[in-house]
């Protein structure tokens, strides 16, 4: 319960219930708190108790716990039935994140271990490439076939929007 205190800490604690409550009323006061704390933890057991038989037999290995949710996260990811092991062992981020680098920068990438290099794209600006990826980079549009500016074009200025 108290994992974190520190040696500094639990005699800064102690000096301070002495100081507040005096050597005369404080193991009464020691008493009472751990009478309090054994009283919460005994009517804590018998509500989980009294929850474990009204769910029935087919909540047997319900534990409390898992309504944290981390730990109810933690017991989900870990459980191998999504295949998320193979999804987490397969992703690289920080080859990802350089690809992605890259392509903003408008840097060639290395070609990858398929043999297809990752900047290509056959057709669109946001078309996936044969490994499955996606070409970020920015391509020169010319004005007449999409009907867009061209790069180098200013959008309308509109004064009523800013």
């Amino acid at each position: 319960m108290f994992n974190d205190i520190g040696a500094l800490e639990l005699v800064t604690l102690v000096v301070l219930a002495v100081l507040v409550f005096g050597p005369d009323k404080l193991p009464k006061v020691i008493q009472d708190v751990t009478r309090t704390i054994r009283k919460i933890r005994e009517f804590s057991d018998s509500a989980k108790q009294d929850i474990r038989q009204e769910l029935g037999p087919e909540f047997k290995d319900f534990e409390f716990e898992d309504l944290n949710p981390k730990t109810f996260l933690r017991k989900q990811l870990d459980n191998d039935e999504l295949g998320l092991k193979e999804l987490r062992n397969g992703f690289d981020l920080k080859k990802e994140m350089a690809e992605v680098t890259d392509a903003v920068h408008g840097r060639d990438a290395e070609p990858s271990s398929s043999g297809s290099p990752s900047g290509s794209s056959s057709g669109s600006s946001s078309a996936a490439s044969g490994d499955g990826r996606v070409d970020m980079s920015k391509k020169p549009e010319t004005p007449g076939k999409t009907g867009k500016p061209a790069a180098d074009d200013r959008p309308p200025f509109d004064m009523d929007a800013t």
